[in-house]
């Protein structure tokens, strides 16, 4: 009879040591993921913040070139501002703000609601995501002061969830 116990490892042993070291492996590459599409939303999110409030600062330049255009008699600018440059965009409607298309040398181009004449859906390079502007002006007098608030509303898709961000800031006629 042969005493010698045996020598390498059983099934069993094997699927244990295997089983442990699979759970030691995934938990840290799960914690390693989460991080990453945190760390993609962040910064689609801060995109976003920078184009909504590129928005605001759109339309601020709209009622500028207004007052402008009208100078040295600036009677009539806030109305034109209100009823040429934003009448589109002014509550309930909502207007899309985006990049331009064709062969037109400006930055952005200002469009409707329904599209004409750009699409308001800008694609950053080299995440790729696709993030929609939208424009609304809404009348807000305050103390018999005439003003509007300006919402600038951005989002994005990111893997199936739609995220939006939104900023607004008051514009006041100033002559």
């Amino acid at each position: 009879m042969n005493d010698t116990p045996p020598t390498g490892f059983t099934l069993v042993e094997s699927m244990v040591a295997v089983t442990i070291l699979a759970l030691a492996v995934a938990g840290p590459l799960f914690t390693a993921g989460r991080a990453i599409v945190a760390a993609q939303t962040a910064r689609d999110q801060l995109t976003a913040s920078y184009l909504a409030q590129e928005g605001v600062e759109y339309v601020r330049a709209l009622r500028d070139d207004e007052y402008l255009a009208s100078y040295p008699d600036a009677s009539d600018a806030w109305d034109n501002f209100l009823n040429r440059s934003v009448d589109e965009c002014r509550a309930p409607e909502t207007c899309k703000l985006g990049p331009i298309q064709g062969n037109d040398t400006r930055l952005r181009q200002h469009c409707n609601s329904n599209g004409n004449g750009c699409t308001g859906t800008f694609s950053l390079l080299p995440n790729g995501t696709s993030y929609t502007r939208t424009i609304q002006i809404v009348d807000a007098s305050l103390d018999g002061a005439t003003d509007v608030r300006v919402v600038s509303t951005v989002s994005w898709s990111f893997h199936g969830i739609t995220y939006t961000v939104s900023t607004s800031n008051h514009l006041t006629p100033w002559q």
